[in-house]
This record gives structure tokens, C-alpha cells and sequence, in this order.
């Protein structure tokens, strides 16, 4: 029996998958192929190149400071950041160059920009390939490779099961950061505590009036809620469009096992920082259908 583990795309909520793969891990259960969508392309290029516990040991070590930093923003090239510092440290922590050197066969999905369709790349750079599948559309900048401008893959196959089985797998665990959702998308964000008090009462060493603390305070809306802002509009734009798209594509090739990760009212697309909380939700999805899983790759896959 060959077992392959698709890995969705998901931003920040993507360090599920690490998780995830570290307890199919203690189950002795060892993915033979993964294929993986942005972040999913990520985390699988690693694991594939046998570096999953230097990259969970990187990722929980990020900051918001670190994140900045990373994420080398520029206003220029199709998108707010560049991404090339995020791909860099597969090499950082060992992974090998070339997707032939891997351990286990990877695959990592991107869109072609001109004509829309959806590309496997299974050969090359690690790097280049997983820059190409994490370009996501209003935050990194597309990626030239193999002759031809590539965004995330997920916006065409958010989940890749069809690619997992296409490189040999008789059983197909797909791992979903994105739901569920309920009847929402989008979370308002609560009203942000205003820095001016304490800056200004730890100036003056004086505790400042309460009608004064109270005008510094941010003000409720009365008539709407919270605007979002930027990166509110494109990642719950993208999710919408991405929900959409595994809904379809699970309904006409379903995976054995799915496991939904709960991570969208608490991690947002870029907040990287995050990692502990989401790589132990993967944990938890997995140990939630644990004799399930032991079912399905009892049997190889058949009903």
C-alpha cells in the first residue's frame, strides 16, 4: 500500500500540516508521496526532504519582527512581497536542490497566469518550485519559472488529491487548513487597545484623568462594524473563491480521509508567527480520526 498525504494551501494556517505529519509520524504512518498546494508545497518539500523537525523548530521560533522581515515588502513586481527569503530556508535547514534528490516523491501545484490552468511541477529547483506555488494573487509577486509566469496553486486546486494519486498513491489522507467555517468567512477584528494611555502616563508618571483615558480609547462604531482592511479583503476573497474550489474538486475525486483543520477565526494568511497553534491543530485533526485513518490504510484504500 502507498500512502500519499495532500497538503492545501492555507497561508499561516499551513503550519497545520506539520503537525499533522508529525502524528501520522507516531502512528508509524509514513507518507510514500505528497503533494502539496502553497504553504502545503512548503511544508511537503520539506518533509519529503527528511527536514521536518528543523522546519517545525524554525517556524515556532518566527516573531511578528522576524515575519517583517521575511516577508521583504516592496511595492513593485505584481505584489506586495517578493517571498524569495521565505523559499530560502528549505536550503537553510537541509532540504536538497532538486526535487529528484527528495526522499519521497513531491509534487508542488502552481497556476499558469496566461491561460489559467493548472501545472504540476515535479522537477528542478525545491526552491523556485515552491516560490512558484506560494505566489498568492495581491501578496507575492508572480514567480518566473519553466518559461512562464506561475501564482499559488490554489486557485485552481486548493486540495491536491488528484495529483497525490496521479504520483502512485493507493490511499490519499488530504489535510484542508481552511475549514470549517459555518456561515462565515470573515471575523471582524475586535477594537484594538489604544497605546496613547500608558505611553503618555509612562511619560508623565502620572495616571492620567478618566474622561482623558477615554477619549484616547478607539471609538466604537455605532452605524457598521470594523472595516477590514487590506489583507482582511484578500485573503477572505481568496477563501471564497479556494472554498468553492475544494467543495468541487472533493465532490468528483475525494480523498480517503479529510481532515479539516479549525484555524480561520484565529490565524490570518500572513501571520506566520503563529505556528505553534496551528501545527497543534494538525495534531489534533489527526488524532480525532485516528482509527479511521488505521482503517482505510488497513484496507488499501478499499471500501
Amino acid at each position: 500500500m502507498k500512502l500519499g498525504l495532500a497538503l492545501g494551501s492555507g497561508g499561516a494556517r499551513g503550519w497545520c500540516h506539520i503537525g499533522a505529519l508529525l502524528e501520522l509520524d507516531e502512528m508509524d504512518l509514513r507518507p510514500d508521496v505528497v503533494a502539496g498546494c502553497s504553504m502545503g508545497a512548503l511544508v511537503g518539500a520539506a518533509y519529503a526532504g527528511g527536514c521536518l523537525d528543523a522546519l517545525e523548530e524554525w517556524a515556532r521560533g518566527l516573531t511578528r519582527q522576524s515575519v517583517m522581515r521575511l516577508l521583504d515588502i516592496r511595492l513593485s513586481g505584481g505584489g506586495l512581497v517578493q517571498g524569495a527569503a521565505i523559499t530560502q530556508v528549505l536550503g537553510e535547514i537541509g532540504v536538497p536542490e532538486r526535487i529528484e534528490d527528495l526522499e519521497r516523491r513531491f509534487l508542488a501545484v502552481a497556476t499558469d497566469m496566461e491561460s489559467g490552468r493548472e501545472v504540476w511541477l515535479q522537477e528542478g529547483s525545491v526552491a523556485e518550485t515552491v516560490r512558484a506555488s506560494i505566489a498568492i494573487p495581491g501578496v507575492f509577486a508572480p514567480h518566473w519559472h519553466g518559461g512562464r509566469w506561475l501564482l499559488d496553486g490554489g486557485l485552481v486546486n486548493p486540495v491536491p488529491t488528484t495529483a497525490c494519486r496521479a504520483l502512485g498513491a493507493d490511499v490519499v489522507i488530504a489535510v484542508n487548513p481552511n475549514g470549517p467555517h459555518g456561515d462565515r468567512l470573515w471575523y471582524p477584528p475586535e477594537p484594538e487597545e489604544s497605546i496613547w494611555p500608558g505611553l503618555l502616563e509612562g511619560q508623565s508618571g502620572v495616571s492620567l484623568p478618566e474622561p482623558i483615558q477615554n477619549w484616547l480609547k478607539p471609538k466604537d462604531r455605532r452605524d457598521k462594524p470594523a472595516a477590514p482592511d487590506y489583507f482582511d479583503v484578500v485573503s477572505t476573497s481568496i477563501d471564497i473563491m479556494t472554498e468553492y474550489l475544494r467543495k468541487t474538486r472533493a465532490a468528483g475525486d475525494p480523498a480517503h480521509v479529510a481532515l479539516d483543520a479549525d484555524l480561520r477565526q484565529e490565524i490570518l494568511v500572513l501571520e506566520l508567527e503563529k505556528a505553534a497553534p496551528a501545527i497543534d491543530e494538525g495534531r489534533r485533526i489527526v488524532r480525532e480520526k485516528r482509527d479511521e485513518i488505521l482503517r482505510v490504510c488497513e484496507a488499501g484504500g478499499l471500501p
